[in-house]
């Protein structure tokens, strides 16, 4: 697969949408450094490596737990004995993700390559270190995650699972599928396609299927997919690790009011720096959610209560309830890294854009609960772009970046690039030849009244304009002639940038997978790095165009 793949950069800032808060984590840390505990260097994982401690208590209960739920999920021995090495004071490199229909988006994978190269590296240098996918299972918007994108020959295509009355609010790892899944395999198995085909079919069909969970059917998929390089997945949902999380859930309820005006305070810190706040916080807001009559509920504060759903809580009835029932508490994205981080000994955090933006609010409570935080590192990010769309884009003499500046843009250019040769020709020589004969008179007209000059130079950019028209329009006539612009404009914009974002964020990676094999997950990390090269080349800071 290497010796078929060539790969170039982009800047994050050449890449629609980002935000500039990412942007300047990734160019200009120094900016930013306020809102985080160490800087994405291997000086700062070391730094944090150091600071990863858990009690023995706490890491054995944690492995215990992380045994069984990898034995269930199907792990191999390579899993197995990332597991002995934590067991034994490996540190984590964690990243996690929802537990999307059929693995979700691509960069799911793209999260476990990079934590799998961080934990590598770090091994290298001297500090055991394992991977942990945490299966966010304990997340309640099922219209995020019941459905995924296929580029298929038809184009988009989208599966979707229905969404229950009674599942709605409920927490994606107790949702169980139906009989209905069966027929969104079927669906989708029917446009897997390469060599490796079979394989993902059978392993969609082992994971997804009637009386798995939104979470475990992701899990067991995962694990397949992944089989041979150590990854450890972790299930927050089991009530042992609640009952480990009981200190942080206190804190969140004790210190609530200073949290939130931490929070508030940060907020508004990092908007007057010109930077956004991922998360709202507002007046009410606690970093907690409970689980109300089977729905997940967020905790707020009001008028001296805590109020969830239709349930209202004393300050301490609301601590009793949370030394009696934590598996009914979960923590919200603000809160989330800090129990993560309670239950294992993370040295680097890999995340997305949005992770990324978020933990510069998430400092407040890492600070005042744990008083540690990991390194945070960018996920690394890829655009693939196969033979036949290359193909396309060298027919037209375009760039990636072209479809990456919107469908107006991309037609207009598809536009001019479609006319009849012998067409094409005679606009190219007549352009030539216009620009030549308006040339001519620069010298007369000055030499006659040189405030001419202006009135020359404005009738050419407007009759080159109105030439530059004509021939898009002849050439859109053509194309819709043929029909040729709509269907070479839906292959680029479908499989380049789909939904206007990243290729990344919306297509999911089983098709890849069957096409080119788990290989093109080594392949993929190869490019990977987790640190910035000393000659400014390709790393995990920026965007990766793949040529398959």
């Amino acid at each position: 697969m290497t010796a078929l793949m060539e790969s170039r950069c982009l800047s994050f800032r050449e890449i629609p949408q980002t935000t500039k808060l990412f942007s300047s984590f990734l160019e200009e840390f120094d900016q930013v450094s306020a809102y985080y505990a160490h800087p994405p260097t291997e000086a700062g994982l070391k730094a944090a490596a150091h600071e990863a401690h858990v009690t023995a208590e706490i890491r054995s209960g944690v492995v215990e737990v992380l045994r069984e739920q990898n034995r269930r999920l199907g792990a191999d021995a390579a899993t197995q004995k990332n597991l002995e090495r934590l067991a034994s004071g490996a540190v984590a490199i964690v990243t996690g993700q929802q537990v999307g229909l059929f693995s979700g988006p691509i960069f799911s994978f793209y999260k476990v390559i990079s934590a799998i190269c961080c934990s590598e590296e770090l091994s290298r240098r001297g500090t055991e270190a394992v991977p942990v996918f945490w299966l966010a299972t304990e997340d309640h918007d099922l219209a995020e995650i019941n459905h995924t994108f296929w580029n298929t020959r038809r184009g988009l295509t989208r599966y979707e699972l229905p969404i229950k009355e009674e599942d709605a609010g409920r927490r994606a790892g107790e949702v169980v599928l139906g009989e209905e899944i069966r027929a969104s395999v079927g669906a989708a198995i029917q446009n897997l396609e390469g060599g490796d085909a079979a394989k993902v079919d059978r392993a969609l069909r082992e994971s997804y299927a009637p009386g798995e969970t939104y979470g475990s059917a992701f899990g067991k998929l995962m694990a397949r997919l992944l089989a041979g390089r150590g990854v450890i997945f972790m299930d927050p949902l089991d009530r042992r690790l609640h009952q480990l999380a009981i200190p942080v859930y206190r804190r969140a309820v004790e210190e609530s009011e200073l949290l939130r005006d931490a929070l508030l305070a940060r907020s508004k810190e990092l908007e007057h720096a010109g930077f956004h706040a991922q998360v709202k916080v507002t007046r009410e807001t606690t970093l907690l959610f409970y689980n109300a009559d089977g729905r997940r509920e967020p905790v707020r504060s009001r008028n001296g209560k805590f109020v969830a759903g239709k349930a209202s809580f004393s300050r301490e009835e609301i601590l009793a309830v949370i030394e009696r029932r934590p598996e009914d508490f979960t923590p919200n994205a603000l809160l989330r890294p800090v129990v993560q981080d309670t239950l294992l000994p993370t040295a680097a955090y890999i995340g997305g854009p949005a992770e990324v933006a978020y933990m510069a609010q998430s400092q407040v409570p890492y600070q005042r609960i744990l008083g540690r935080m990991p390194v945070i590192f960018p996920r690394a990010s890829f655009t693939i772009v196969e033979a036949p769309v290359a193909r396309l884009l060298g027919k037209y003499g375009f760039d990636v970046c072209d479809v990456f500046r919107g469908r107006q843009h991309l037609r207009a250019k598809l536009e001019m690039q479609t006319l009849p040769k012998a067409l094409a020709r005679r606009f190219e020589k007549d352009e030539k030849a216009l620009r030549r004969m308006l040339s001519a008179y620069a010298n007369p007209i000055k030499t006659l009244d040189a405030t001419l000059t202006g009135a020359l130079q404005s009738a050419e950019r407007k009759m080159l304009y109105q030439f530059t028209k004509l021939k898009a329009k002849a050439g859109r006539a053509e194309g819709l002639r043929t029909g040729v612009l709509d269907r070479h404009e839906r292959i680029l914009v479908d499989s380049l940038y789909p939904y206007r974002g990243l290729q990344e964020r919306s297509l999911c990676g089983l098709p890849f997978l069957a096409a080119y094999g788990t290989e093109l997950l080594d392949g993929l990390s190869r490019l990977v790095s987790v640190f910035p090269s000393s000659d400014g080349s390709c790393h995990a800071f920026q965007h990766h165009i793949v040529l398959l």
